[in-house]
Order: C-alpha cells, then sequence, then structure tokens
C-alpha cells in the first residue's frame, strides 16, 4: 500500500525515482557511491531539481548539539536521499535514514542501492507523532 504525501511531495519524490533510474540504466549497476552521486545530481539538475551533497544535519539533545548526520544528498530542501552501493539493504540502512528524517525534520526519505542489477528504492517515513 502506498502511503500519499501530498500531490506535490509524491511528485517530487517520483522524480527524484525516476532521475535514480535513468542513471541506473545509464550506469548499470558496479560503480562506486560517489561516481552515482556524481551522476544523481547530473540528471537531478537537467530535470530542473535543486539538490545538494553532504548536507549537514546537527542532532540536539536538551537543547545542546551532541552530534552531527550528513546526508548524501537533500533535493529541493525536502527529500533526503541516501545512497549505497552494497549486496543487499538491511535494515540498518533504513533506521540510518530514519536518523537523518529526525534530525533534519524533512518530511521523506529515499534509500537507493545502486549496487544490483535491478535498482532497488525505498521510500522511508519518519514515525508519526502525536500531540
Amino acid at each position: 500500500m502506498k502511503v500519499s504525501l501530498g500531490t506535490d511531495l509524491d511528485g517530487l519524490t517520483e522524480r527524484v525515482i525516476g532521475a535514480a533510474f535513468a542513471v541506473h540504466g545509464a550506469l548499470g549497476h558496479g560503480f562506486a557511491e560517489a561516481v552515482c552521486t556524481k551522476a544523481l545530481l547530473r540528471e537531478l539538475a537537467d530535470d530542473g531539481l535543486q539538490a545538494s551533497t553532504e548536507v549537514p544535519f546537527k542532532v540536539h539533545y536538551k537543547d545542546e548539539p551532541v552530534g552531527c548526520y550528513f546526508a548524501d544528498l537533500v533535493v529541493e530542501q525536502r527529500v533526503i536521499v541516501e545512497l549505497k552501493t552494497c549486496e543487499a539493504l538491511i535494515q540498518a540502512h533504513s533506521r540510518q535514514v530514519l536518523n537523518y528524517l529526525r534530525a533534519s525534520g524533512l518530511p521523506v526519505g529515499l534509500l537507493r542501492n545502486f549496487a544490483s542489477p535491478s535498482l532497488t528504492v525505498r521510500r522511508v517515513l519518519p514515525p508519526a507523532r502525536h500531540p
């Protein structure tokens, strides 16, 4: 079952996913993460999307910074993209994206594995916050 994020955000994540498939289709699998990141940045720019790499997000505890996460990519200041080039995605990768979402306050993350012959993409949503 697909969870709707709202038309605008759904459309944005679909464009980012489409860009990843375009890169995977052109390069195939097996390239290093840095190569995939640069290719994805180019594809996103060609689609008119603004993306930044190694975006820092501070983690606070009792109003004091206690650490920092660096997201591989942030697209349009709304979507975190974590790129992997590993044999298989594991639960720890999803938890990593969840931590980025908590630290950043952004609404959605996309986890991608460029190493397998068929591109793997997971949409990661932060847990629902209750008042």
